[in-house]
């Protein structure tokens, strides 16, 4: 089995090596390739990875390359994990909007439609390349905004899943705090990526005990903490929304708070700068400590799973991942990418029923659905107009003058990966 991780010069690979080389039952790798064409992180990322092949006695092999046309040629699936413009875009991804009152982040608002606008083109144009050189390989998408992303690459007919670490995160914390296994808890996850709510949490699977209720009221307080959001509001709600949710609950705020700190883009930058060093050393064979502050907790548990049920392995029977809607969610079109949990197989990911959405929930969902509509129709026509009516729809923009602000602010600092522009 030979899977390509498109971005692989990423520090956040060693995570990822780390899980393949511990779930290797699960998922049994013969050869992974990694792909980057930054030639220098290849290096020491890759290097990094074959050491910890080795120290636990993985028999896969592990190959570096630049030349995305080779590192595919073959894949059963290929995973995506790229940043167009690097932690440099993203630093103006979270300081620009500020400039208008706005939230700065790299994966909503209007920082996320920049990240749009630079990255769809550039993933579909890989994945026109993987379908060429195999064209039954299946696409892992964990390259942000992943809901705009893998609508994109569901429209233009590729077999693609996509996959976020938000849900086995809270999978992981809830299994935790009632002292159960990670298996043993099923959730009932709906919305959009990095929109999404916990409804109930269930012990043993789909129609398992509903054990939400006696969470809150015996962890809320760490619930809360966790999602930096009052302990009365998931009181009031009765859900654990998810902690992007706060940029939505608490807008004012959050962008007071940006104001007054370094981006986390510079937080990120400098970590990476240690990460890289670290990676150089040829005694270390295993995932620094310092990885877990990098974000993406998990990912290499939620990508392994999901490879393996895609793959035919032993993988998770029912997953959290983004796909098409189609019927799922009755207010929003067949078309639209939700997150969910689904039945995850051969074919694909197919998503189990869901119980009917709260007009609290549905409403903003329904909003962020077309405004994502029209970031992707922005990503793949361009246009100064088709930016501001995405902006205008976003419920985090929603005034004409910000919008037409923040339009000429996205253009200004994203000009050199916008071909239209």
């Amino acid at each position: 089995m030979k899977l390509t991780v498109v971005g692989g010069g990423s520090t956040y690979t060693p995570e990822l090596i780390d899980g393949f080389a511990r779930l290797r039952d699960t998922l049994p790798l013969t050869e992974l390739v990694l792909v980057d064409p930054a030639a220098d992180r290849l290096d020491l990322v890759g290097g990094l990875a074959r050491r910890i092949f080795a120290r636990q006695d993985h028999p896969g092999t592990i190959t570096t390359t630049s030349d995305l046309d080779a590192g595919v040629e073959g894949a059963d699936a290929v995973l995506l994990q790229l940043r167009v413009g690097g932690q440099a875009a993203r630093e103006q991804d979270e300081t620009w909007p500020l400039e208008c009152g706005c939230v700065g982040q790299e994966t909503t608002g209007a920082g996320g439609l920049a990240k749009a606008l630079r990255t769809v083109p550039v993933v579909l144009d890989i994945a026109e390349r993987v379908r060429r050189a195999n064209p039954d390989a299946w696409i892992i998408d964990f390259t942000n905004p992943v809901g705009i992303v893998t609508r994109a690459l569901l429209r233009a007919g590729h077999k693609a899943v996509g996959l976020c670490n938000v849900a086995i995160g809270f999978q992981r914390k809830f299994a935790a705090l009632l002292g159960v296994a990670p298996a043993e808890i099923h959730l009932d996850h709906v919305g959009l990526n990095h929109l999404t709510w916990e409804r109930a949490v269930r012990l043993g699977g789909p129609d398992g005990e509903n054990v939400l209720p006696r969470l809150l009221a015996e962890h809320g307080d760490a619930v809360a903490d966790d999602l930096r959001l009052p302990r009365t509001v998931l009181d009031r709600l009765g859900v654990v929304p998810s902690y992007y949710l706060r940029y939505f609950y608490a807008h004012d705020e959050v962008v007071r708070e940006l104001g007054t700190k370094p981006s986390r883009a510079a937080e990120v930058a400098a970590m990476e700068k240690q990460l890289l060093d670290l990676y150089g050393d040829p005694a270390l064979d295993e995932k620094p400590a310092l990885l877990a502050k990098r974000g993406g907790a998990f990912y290499s548990e939620a990508a392994v799973d999901l490879a393996a049920g895609l793959l035919g392995g032993g993988g998770s029977p029912y997953q959290v991942v983004n796909t098409y809607n189609h019927g799922t969610l009755p207010f929003l079109p067949d078309d639209a990418v939700i997150e969910t949990q689904a039945a995850i197989g051969a074919d694909g990911a197919v998503p189990l029923p869901v119980a009917p959405v709260d007009p609290l929930y549905a409403g903003l969902v329904a909003n962020v659905t077309a405004y994502e509509d029209l970031a992707l129709d922005a990503a793949l026509r361009g246009g100064r107009d088709r930016v501001f009516r995405a902006l205008l729809a976003h419920p985090l923009v929603g005034q004409y003058a910000t919008a037409d602000g923040l339009t000429d602010r996205l253009i200004a600092h994203n000009r050199e990966h916008l071909a239209w522009a």
